[in-house]
């Protein structure tokens, strides 16, 4: 296996795009990972977008983002106010906020839902995505639920123990809305990150996984 460096010094991140359907989808599907690069790529702009957020879940979203980029000043959080689960019938709306995105921000890297995704609102955010920036870097996040749709990842970004469990702590303390839900739990995250570390090797034993549809690697 070839490890390929992300953020290399020729190359660096400097504009960070992350796309979430729903308030917690861009936390649980790569919190870690965000915050290796807050930590590791500066400067660093990040525009962080949710699509559907209203009372107490965009309070979450909005604190959860804040929770993850930490001091990190050069941010932009949107929250939008789509129904939740009605994606496919307010297309028009959703699209005309990435015709938006596309026109201002210029992205390194780009962390969005996988196209495979069962849940449809996830799955129409992956399919804007590669319409609005076909051109970047695209990995795509996966998030675990009783559809069991969770794919074979191609891409892993492994991560020390001091970070999974950071992200799983921002996790637990950032959605008090979701408690109540069987599957949002500490072993949930923390299986999927060592399923994930195992896959990959992960000297650290943890990972995240993500799915990349085009990569284009330079010459010389």
């Amino acid at each position: 296996m070839m490890p390929i460096t992300l953020g290399a010094a020729d190359r660096p991140v400097r504009t960070l795009l992350m796309l979430g359907a729903h308030p917690d989808d861009i936390e649980i599907g790569a919190g870690g990972t965000i915050l290796r690069l807050v930590a590791e790529q500066r400067p660093l702009t990040v525009h962080w977008v949710v699509f559907s957020g209203t009372g107490g879940r965009a309070e979450e979203a909005a604190s959860s983002a804040a929770a993850f980029l930490g001091p990190l000043p050069d941010r932009k959080v949107i929250i939008h106010d789509f129904p939740d689960r009605y994606f496919p019938w307010s297309g028009a709306g959703i699209k005309d906020a990435f015709v938006e995105l596309g026109r201002t921000v210029r992205p390194d890297l780009v962390l969005t839902h996988r196209r495979a995704d069962e849940h449809q609102d996830h799955r129409l955010i992956a399919q804007l995505t590669w319409q609005a920036f076909r051109d970047h870097l695209i990995l795509e996040y996966e998030v675990p639920k009783y559809e069991g749709d969770l794919g074979a990842p191609n891409v892993f970004v492994p991560l020390d123990e001091a970070t999974a469990q950071r992200k799983v702590d921002l996790l637990m303390s950032g959605f008090p809305t979701q408690a109540y839900r069987t599957w949002f739990t500490p072993d949930t995250f923390w299986s999927l990150l060592r399923l994930r570390g195992l896959e990959c090797n992960s000297p650290t034993r943890y990972a995240e996984g993500f799915s990349a549809r085009k990569v284009v690697l330079p010459c010389g």
